[in-house]
């Protein structure tokens, strides 16, 4: 039987690095977009070439409306991981900071995200192991000055991964975060060579990750080589964050 794979924002870096690794490891992939249409297109027809055993099904929800989980839900039929890579960040300070931008970062990150996984947990328990699996951030757990607003959602997408995995775990249902820190994609390409340098003196490796390095580790936990592990934040930051 095929295995399928959901994976939000699958239109963005980071996503479309994720893709190719779950691909590669067999599974067929739902390829969830919000705007970027002939990005995930693209995608789709580059996996379905490549693995012409597998499927690759384009979805779309706007994660910033209130019915995007209940949309997108009905695009799925069998699935055995779920994968959040879907976001956005938020540079303001917090006085800045409209209740529009709020509730939107709220629906995108934490809302939705929930609903979602509520909404497909059926699906997830009819398989003997099925994997949730969120890509969170350093700043869900160090704070960060000028992105509170990012930081405090991201924070609680890791609240949620501890108390979902307690009570998905008798469901054979593994939850866990991947909390990336500095990684090489143009979210952050607003930075100057100088604060560039001044954060790669922060990072003991004294490197920035890249897309293949969080792809790599959801591969990992979506492997079955991982699966006494759950309710996990696992941090993936060069020791910038410890």
């Amino acid at each position: 039987m095929k295995k399928f794979a959901l994976i939000l924002g699958a239109s963005g870096e980071i996503g479309r690095a994720i893709c190719q690794s779950l691909a590669q490891d067999g599974w067929s992939l739902y390829v969830h977009y919000s705007n970027n249409e002939q990005v995930a297109q693209t995608l789709c027809d580059t996996l379905a070439r490549d693995f012409p055993a597998q499927e690759f099904m384009r979805v779309q929800a706007d994660f910033t409306k209130i019915t995007a989980a209940q949309q997108l839900a009905t695009e799925i039929f069998s699935v055995q991981a779920i994968v959040f890579a879907n976001g956005q960040a938020h540079y303001s300070l917090l006085e800045d900071t409209t209740l529009e931008d709020m509730d939107a970062l709220w629906r995108v990150h934490v809302q939705n995200p929930m609903h979602l996984t509520a909404l497909l947990s059926s699906k997830l328990r009819s398989h003997d192991v099925s994997y949730v699996l969120f890509i969170g951030s350093i700043w869900g757990e160090a704070g960060s000055a000028g992105e509170a607003l990012y930081a405090t959602v991201k924070g609680a997408q890791h609240a949620f991964v501890k108390s979902y995995a307690k009570e998905a775990a008798l469901s054979r249902i593994r939850v866990n975060a991947i909390a990336p820190g500095f990684i090489n994609t143009t979210m952050n390409s607003h930075l100057s060579e100088e604060e560039l340098q001044y954060i790669l003196e922060d990072i003991p490796l004294g490197a920035v990750g890249q897309t293949s390095d969080v792809a790599e580790m959801v591969r990992f936990y979506l492997s079955g080589k991982a699966d006494y592990v759950t309710g996990q934040i696992i941090r993936l930051n060069g020791g910038w964050y410890i």
